[in-house]
């Protein structure tokens, strides 16, 4: 059974798994175009690499899924693309947590205040 299958605002679980089932497999062709393109040193540090970037897009994907179901859910508003705008800011917020870099939380945290005052 397919993400659009599943009528919107339920089936939060199978949502959410078909979301990291998907982040998981952009992460491991992620990895696999970052290990060929930039050659790591060692074994070892190619397979640290890529179950990095693999387990940092399956937690987005889990994120995104669980996020836009339970607002569809709480908002009584399941086709409303602000759903899938706010799953995105919540994924956005794991990976601005997540980057060392000033710029991505930055964006977050723009894209957090537009949401509260949505």
């Amino acid at each position: 059974m397919g993400y659009w299958d599943v009528p919107e605002g339920t089936g939060c679980v199978e949502k959410t798994w078909i979301t990291t089932k998907l982040g998981t497999a952009l992460g491991l062709v992620g990895s696999a175009y970052h290990i060929v393109a930039f050659q790591p040193d060692s074994a070892l540090a190619a397979v640290q690499s890529a179950t990095s970037r693999t387990v940092t897009m399956a937690t987005m994907g889990a994120i995104f899924g669980m996020a836009t179901c339970l607002t569809a859910q709480a908002r009584e508003a399941p086709d409303e693309p602000l759903n899938y705008f706010i799953g995105g800011c919540t994924s956005g917020i794991f990976l601005g947590a997540r980057s060392k870099y000033l710029f991505w939380q930055r964006g977050v945290t723009h894209c957090t205040s537009y949401v509260c005052f949505v």
